[in-house]
Protein backbone atom coordinates (compact mmCIF):
# COMPACT_ATOMS: atom_id res chain seq x y z
CA UNK A 1 0.00 0.00 0.00
CA UNK A 2 1.45 3.37 -1.04
CA UNK A 3 1.67 6.25 1.41
CA UNK A 4 2.12 9.92 0.56
CA UNK A 5 3.60 12.43 2.96
CA UNK A 6 1.88 15.29 1.11
CA UNK A 7 -1.57 13.84 0.37
CA UNK A 8 -3.71 13.50 3.55
CA UNK A 9 -5.41 10.20 4.22
CA UNK A 10 -9.17 9.76 3.93
CA UNK A 11 -9.49 9.62 7.71
CA UNK A 12 -7.62 12.92 8.04
CA UNK A 13 -9.83 14.51 5.41
CA UNK A 14 -12.96 13.26 7.16
CA UNK A 15 -11.75 14.57 10.54
CA UNK A 16 -10.78 17.96 9.09
CA UNK A 17 -14.08 18.25 7.26
CA UNK A 18 -16.02 17.46 10.44
CA UNK A 19 -14.13 20.14 12.36
CA UNK A 20 -14.82 22.71 9.64
CA UNK A 21 -18.54 21.88 9.62
CA UNK A 22 -18.76 22.08 13.42
CA UNK A 23 -16.92 25.38 13.43
CA UNK A 24 -19.23 26.76 10.72
CA UNK A 25 -22.34 25.69 12.66
CA UNK A 26 -21.09 27.20 15.93
CA UNK A 27 -20.14 30.42 14.16
CA UNK A 28 -23.37 30.88 12.24
CA UNK A 29 -25.77 29.94 15.06
CA UNK A 30 -25.74 33.40 16.77
CA UNK A 31 -26.36 35.04 13.39
CA UNK A 32 -29.28 32.73 12.64
CA UNK A 33 -30.69 33.37 16.11
CA UNK A 34 -30.58 37.15 15.57
CA UNK A 35 -32.33 36.79 12.21
CA UNK A 36 -34.98 34.53 13.74
CA UNK A 37 -35.54 36.89 16.69
CA UNK A 38 -36.37 39.67 14.24
CA UNK A 39 -39.43 37.64 13.16
CA UNK A 40 -40.62 36.81 16.69
CA UNK A 41 -43.22 38.59 18.76
CA UNK A 42 -41.94 40.44 21.84
CA UNK A 43 -43.28 37.71 24.13
CA UNK A 44 -41.64 34.94 22.09
CA UNK A 45 -38.34 36.84 22.01
CA UNK A 46 -38.03 36.81 25.82
CA UNK A 47 -39.68 33.42 26.42
CA UNK A 48 -37.87 30.95 28.68
CA UNK A 49 -36.93 28.35 27.68
CA UNK A 50 -36.18 30.02 24.31
CA UNK A 51 -38.61 29.20 21.53
CA UNK A 52 -37.13 27.58 18.46
CA UNK A 53 -40.48 26.97 16.79
CA UNK A 54 -42.68 30.07 16.73
CA UNK A 55 -45.25 31.86 14.60
CA UNK A 56 -43.35 34.42 12.50
CA UNK A 57 -44.47 38.03 12.46
CA UNK A 58 -43.22 41.29 10.95
CA UNK A 59 -43.93 43.22 14.14
CA UNK A 60 -40.24 43.72 14.89
CA UNK A 61 -39.56 45.31 11.49
CA UNK A 62 -42.69 47.48 11.74
CA UNK A 63 -41.61 48.70 15.17
CA UNK A 64 -38.11 49.36 13.84
CA UNK A 65 -39.21 51.69 11.05
CA UNK A 66 -42.20 53.41 12.68
CA UNK A 67 -43.08 55.53 15.69
CA UNK A 68 -46.31 54.45 17.42
CA UNK A 69 -48.64 55.93 20.02
CA UNK A 70 -51.25 54.31 22.24
CA UNK A 71 -54.83 54.97 21.10
CA UNK A 72 -58.19 54.59 22.80
CA UNK A 73 -60.91 52.44 21.24
CA UNK A 74 -62.73 55.62 20.21
CA UNK A 75 -59.61 56.94 18.43
CA UNK A 76 -59.12 53.60 16.65
CA UNK A 77 -62.75 53.65 15.50
CA UNK A 78 -62.40 57.21 14.21
CA UNK A 79 -59.22 56.30 12.32
CA UNK A 80 -61.13 53.77 10.26
CA UNK A 81 -59.92 50.38 9.04
CA UNK A 82 -56.16 49.81 8.55
CA UNK A 83 -54.96 50.69 5.06
CA UNK A 84 -51.76 48.60 4.97
CA UNK A 85 -50.47 45.35 6.45
CA UNK A 86 -48.21 47.17 8.87
CA UNK A 87 -51.12 49.39 9.94
CA UNK A 88 -52.99 46.20 10.78
CA UNK A 89 -50.12 44.88 12.90
CA UNK A 90 -49.97 48.12 14.88
CA UNK A 91 -53.76 48.30 15.32
CA UNK A 92 -53.79 44.80 16.83
CA UNK A 93 -51.67 46.22 19.66
CA UNK A 94 -54.09 49.08 20.23
CA UNK A 95 -51.77 51.67 18.69
CA UNK A 96 -51.53 53.91 15.64
CA UNK A 97 -48.52 54.93 13.58
CA UNK A 98 -47.51 58.51 14.31
CA UNK A 99 -44.55 58.73 11.95
CA UNK A 100 -41.29 57.20 10.76
CA UNK A 101 -38.52 56.18 13.12
CA UNK A 102 -34.97 57.51 12.93
CA UNK A 103 -33.44 54.14 12.00
CA UNK A 104 -33.48 54.82 8.25
CA UNK A 105 -31.50 58.03 8.66
CA UNK A 106 -29.06 56.39 11.06
CA UNK A 107 -28.54 53.54 8.61
CA UNK A 108 -27.91 56.03 5.79
CA UNK A 109 -25.38 57.81 8.00
CA UNK A 110 -23.54 54.51 8.47
CA UNK A 111 -23.45 53.99 4.70
CA UNK A 112 -22.13 57.50 4.02
CA UNK A 113 -19.53 57.48 6.80
CA UNK A 114 -18.46 53.84 6.44
CA UNK A 115 -18.00 53.73 2.67
CA UNK A 116 -16.78 57.34 2.51
CA UNK A 117 -14.00 56.74 5.03
CA UNK A 118 -13.09 53.42 3.39
CA UNK A 119 -12.75 55.04 -0.05
CA UNK A 120 -10.65 57.91 1.32
CA UNK A 121 -8.52 55.50 3.33
CA UNK A 122 -7.84 53.37 0.25
CA UNK A 123 -6.87 56.45 -1.77
CA UNK A 124 -4.43 57.80 0.80
CA UNK A 125 -3.24 54.41 2.03
CA UNK A 126 -2.39 53.10 -1.44
CA UNK A 127 -0.41 56.23 -2.31
CA UNK A 128 1.49 56.17 1.00
CA UNK A 129 2.17 52.43 0.79
CA UNK A 130 3.50 52.80 -2.76
CA UNK A 131 5.82 55.62 -1.66
CA UNK A 132 7.17 53.60 1.27
CA UNK A 133 7.62 50.54 -0.93
CA UNK A 134 9.28 52.10 -3.99
CA UNK A 135 11.07 55.28 -2.88
CA UNK A 136 13.87 56.06 -0.49
CA UNK A 137 12.07 57.80 2.35
CA UNK A 138 14.23 59.29 5.13
CA UNK A 139 13.64 57.52 8.45
CA UNK A 140 11.30 55.08 6.73
CA UNK A 141 11.30 52.52 9.54
CA UNK A 142 10.69 55.17 12.20
CA UNK A 143 7.82 56.66 10.20
CA UNK A 144 6.24 53.26 9.66
CA UNK A 145 6.48 52.49 13.37
CA UNK A 146 4.96 55.87 14.22
CA UNK A 147 2.09 55.22 11.80
CA UNK A 148 1.49 51.78 13.33
CA UNK A 149 1.66 53.13 16.89
CA UNK A 150 -1.42 55.26 16.28
CA UNK A 151 -3.40 52.01 15.92
CA UNK A 152 -2.30 50.85 19.37
CA UNK A 153 -4.04 53.71 21.18
CA UNK A 154 -7.55 52.88 22.46
CA UNK A 155 -10.26 55.22 21.14
CA UNK A 156 -11.42 56.27 24.60
CA UNK A 157 -7.95 57.68 25.36
CA UNK A 158 -8.23 60.33 22.64
CA UNK A 159 -11.99 60.79 22.47
CA UNK A 160 -12.17 63.85 24.74
CA UNK A 161 -9.36 65.79 22.94
CA UNK A 162 -10.94 64.92 19.59
CA UNK A 163 -14.35 66.04 20.86
CA UNK A 164 -12.92 69.40 21.98
CA UNK A 165 -11.06 69.84 18.70
CA UNK A 166 -14.10 68.93 16.59
CA UNK A 167 -16.29 71.33 18.57
CA UNK A 168 -13.78 74.12 18.05
CA UNK A 169 -13.55 73.69 14.26
CA UNK A 170 -17.22 72.82 13.70
CA UNK A 171 -16.86 69.13 12.83
CA UNK A 172 -18.76 67.75 15.82
CA UNK A 173 -21.75 65.63 14.79
CA UNK A 174 -20.98 65.94 11.06
CA UNK A 175 -20.47 63.36 8.33
CA UNK A 176 -17.19 64.97 7.26
CA UNK A 177 -15.80 64.88 10.78
CA UNK A 178 -16.56 61.17 11.23
CA UNK A 179 -15.18 60.31 7.78
CA UNK A 180 -11.92 62.12 8.52
CA UNK A 181 -11.69 60.53 11.97
CA UNK A 182 -12.27 56.97 10.75
CA UNK A 183 -9.84 57.56 7.89
CA UNK A 184 -7.15 58.69 10.33
CA UNK A 185 -7.71 55.63 12.53
CA UNK A 186 -7.74 53.15 9.63
CA UNK A 187 -4.86 54.72 7.70
CA UNK A 188 -2.16 52.98 9.73
CA UNK A 189 -3.69 49.56 9.05
CA UNK A 190 -4.15 50.25 5.35
CA UNK A 191 -0.59 51.56 4.88
CA UNK A 192 0.98 48.52 6.55
CA UNK A 193 -1.17 45.97 4.77
CA UNK A 194 -0.89 47.58 1.34
CA UNK A 195 2.87 48.07 1.65
CA UNK A 196 3.25 44.33 2.15
CA UNK A 197 1.22 43.62 -0.97
CA UNK A 198 3.04 46.20 -3.10
CA UNK A 199 6.42 44.86 -1.92
CA UNK A 200 5.47 41.53 -3.49
CA UNK A 201 4.84 43.07 -6.92
CA UNK A 202 8.00 42.76 -9.05
CA UNK A 203 9.65 46.09 -9.81
CA UNK A 204 10.48 44.77 -13.30
CA UNK A 205 6.89 45.41 -14.38
CA UNK A 206 7.19 49.11 -13.63
CA UNK A 207 10.66 49.37 -15.15
CA UNK A 208 9.37 47.80 -18.36
CA UNK A 209 6.47 50.26 -18.42
CA UNK A 210 8.80 53.23 -17.86
CA UNK A 211 11.04 52.03 -20.71
CA UNK A 212 7.96 51.84 -22.95
CA UNK A 213 7.31 55.53 -22.32
CA UNK A 214 4.86 55.40 -19.40
CA UNK A 215 5.06 58.07 -16.76
CA UNK A 216 5.43 57.10 -13.11
CA UNK A 217 1.72 57.78 -12.54
CA UNK A 218 0.71 55.73 -15.56
CA UNK A 219 2.90 52.85 -14.41
CA UNK A 220 1.30 53.08 -10.98
CA UNK A 221 -2.29 53.12 -12.22
CA UNK A 222 -1.93 50.61 -15.10
CA UNK A 223 0.62 48.20 -13.66
CA UNK A 224 0.73 48.35 -9.86
CA UNK A 225 -2.94 48.90 -9.06
CA UNK A 226 -4.25 45.89 -11.06
CA UNK A 227 -1.64 43.66 -9.43
CA UNK A 228 -2.50 45.05 -5.98
CA UNK A 229 -6.25 44.52 -6.41
CA UNK A 230 -6.25 41.62 -3.95
CA UNK A 231 -4.52 43.68 -1.27
CA UNK A 232 -6.75 46.69 -1.85
CA UNK A 233 -9.89 44.54 -1.66
CA UNK A 234 -8.92 42.78 1.57
CA UNK A 235 -7.73 46.02 3.19
CA UNK A 236 -10.94 47.79 2.18
CA UNK A 237 -12.98 45.07 3.87
CA UNK A 238 -11.05 45.44 7.15
CA UNK A 239 -11.37 49.24 7.06
CA UNK A 240 -15.09 49.07 6.29
CA UNK A 241 -15.73 46.60 9.10
CA UNK A 242 -14.07 48.94 11.61
CA UNK A 243 -15.89 52.05 10.39
CA UNK A 244 -19.18 50.17 10.11
CA UNK A 245 -19.11 48.67 13.61
CA UNK A 246 -17.31 51.48 15.49
CA UNK A 247 -19.20 52.47 18.64
CA UNK A 248 -17.07 54.57 21.03
CA UNK A 249 -16.39 57.54 18.74
CA UNK A 250 -19.94 57.40 17.36
CA UNK A 251 -21.45 57.67 20.85
CA UNK A 252 -19.21 60.52 22.00
CA UNK A 253 -18.99 62.60 18.82
CA UNK A 254 -22.48 62.24 17.31
CA UNK A 255 -25.95 62.74 18.69
CA UNK A 256 -28.31 63.48 15.85
CA UNK A 257 -27.22 64.65 12.41
CA UNK A 258 -24.38 62.16 11.86
CA UNK A 259 -25.27 59.45 14.38
CA UNK A 260 -24.71 55.97 12.94
CA UNK A 261 -26.71 52.80 13.54
CA UNK A 262 -24.53 51.10 16.23
CA UNK A 263 -25.28 53.66 19.00
CA UNK A 264 -28.90 53.97 17.87
CA UNK A 265 -29.93 50.29 17.80
CA UNK A 266 -29.54 49.72 21.59
CA UNK A 267 -31.84 52.69 22.27
CA UNK A 268 -34.86 51.12 20.54
CA UNK A 269 -37.51 50.99 23.24
CA UNK A 270 -40.84 49.23 22.97
CA UNK A 271 -43.95 49.19 25.14
CA UNK A 272 -42.90 48.14 28.61
CA UNK A 273 -39.18 47.89 27.93
CA UNK A 274 -36.66 46.86 25.31
CA UNK A 275 -38.16 45.79 21.99
CA UNK A 276 -35.88 42.84 21.25
CA UNK A 277 -37.49 41.86 17.90
CA UNK A 278 -36.97 45.44 16.65
CA UNK A 279 -33.37 45.40 17.93
CA UNK A 280 -32.76 42.06 16.17
CA UNK A 281 -34.38 43.37 12.98
CA UNK A 282 -32.14 46.45 13.05
CA UNK A 283 -29.04 44.30 13.61
CA UNK A 284 -30.03 41.97 10.74
CA UNK A 285 -30.44 44.84 8.28
CA UNK A 286 -27.22 46.37 9.55
CA UNK A 287 -25.30 43.20 8.61
CA UNK A 288 -26.37 43.26 4.95
CA UNK A 289 -24.08 45.96 3.43
CA UNK A 290 -20.85 44.50 4.82
CA UNK A 291 -21.92 41.01 3.77
CA UNK A 292 -22.74 42.19 0.24
CA UNK A 293 -19.49 44.17 0.03
CA UNK A 294 -17.47 41.12 1.04
CA UNK A 295 -19.28 38.86 -1.42
CA UNK A 296 -18.70 41.31 -4.28
CA UNK A 297 -14.96 41.35 -3.53
CA UNK A 298 -14.59 37.62 -2.96
CA UNK A 299 -13.02 37.12 -6.41
CA UNK A 300 -10.12 39.41 -5.49
CA UNK A 301 -9.76 37.84 -2.06
CA UNK A 302 -9.31 34.39 -3.59
CA UNK A 303 -6.80 35.44 -6.27
CA UNK A 304 -3.07 35.25 -5.75
CA UNK A 305 -1.45 38.66 -5.57
CA UNK A 306 1.41 37.73 -7.92
CA UNK A 307 -0.60 35.51 -10.23
CA UNK A 308 1.10 35.66 -13.62
CA UNK A 309 3.90 37.92 -12.35
CA UNK A 310 7.59 37.48 -13.08
CA UNK A 311 9.31 35.53 -10.33
CA UNK A 312 12.48 37.07 -8.91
Amino acid sequence: MSFSVTEPSSRTKWFAGTLVILYAIITIMPLLWIVATGFKSPSDAIAYPPKVVFEPTMEGYVNLFTERTRATPEMLEEAGPPETWYDEIVREKGMVISGESRYGQRFLNSVIIGFGSTALCMLLGTAAAYAFSRFRVPLKDDLLFFILSTRMMPPIAVSIPIFLMFRQIGLNDTHLGMILLYTAVNLSLSVWLLKGFIDEIPVEYEEAALIDGYTRMQAFTKVVLPQAATGIASTAIFCLIFAWNEYAFAVLLTSGTAQTAPPFIPTIIGVGGKDWPAVAAGATIFLVPVMVFTILLRKHLLRGITFGAVRK
